[in-house]
């Protein structure tokens, strides 16, 4: 297995940390943190001792992952993403990490650029928020949100194209509607 990579101008206070994962300059992770496999930690950002990031987990620049938020794998947090993890904060009143909300990204989804993600919701599997959009309530499996605050404009493909209206991929992956979201289809 590959090594984990920190970059001499990283802070590494971790030692949860998984094979191949790559934490670059002026990055921060806390002791505690958990980091899975393959994970690429870009530039400035922050990781706190309370999260959780599973394996082939890429963070760009400029993210701060606060106690509470777990990532699942292969999710895509894009650069300058903002999670929260209270919802009624206040700068005299000190919360312990059970005090917090929690949020969770599910397996696959991917959130563009300047993303702000109100804690207290699930972005399921696959899911894909545009960049700027502010998320305030769960966001179904494979969904493509937009906006402030995000609504569901339509669905992605797990190879990251947008589905037609018959949920069929060019990649030849099919989906039914479930409620809420989509499911993968079985098409052999």
């Amino acid at each position: 297995m590959a090594e984990v990579f920190k970059h001499p101008n990283s802070l590494v206070e971790s030692e949860n940390i998984g094979d191949g994962t790559r934490i670059w300059a002026f990055a921060h992770v806390m002791s505690g943190a958990n980091i899975g496999e393959r994970c690429n930690l870009c530039d400035h950002t922050f990781v706190e001792s309370y999260a959780v990031l599973g394996n082939n987990v890429t963070v760009k620049n400029g993210v701060s992952i606060w106690d509470g938020v777990t990532l699942e794998d292969d999710v895509f947090v894009g650069p300058c993403v903002a999670f929260t993890n209270d919802l009624t904060p206040r700068a005299e009143v000190k919360k312990t990490p059970a005090q917090l909300t929690t949020t969770r990204v599910r397996k696959g989804a991917s959130l563009g650029a300047n993303t702000t993600v109100v804690c207290g919701i699930t972005v399921g599997r696959y899911a894909f928020a545009g960049a700027g959009a502010v998320l305030t309530k769960d966001v179904p499996d494979y969904a493509l949100v937009l906006g402030n605050p995000a609504r569901v404009v339509g669905y992605m493909c797990e190879c990251g194209a947008r589905l037609p209206e018959h949920l069929t991929c060019g990649c030849g992956r099919a989906y039914a509607h479930a409620n809420p979201g989509l499911v993968l289809r079985d098409v052999s």
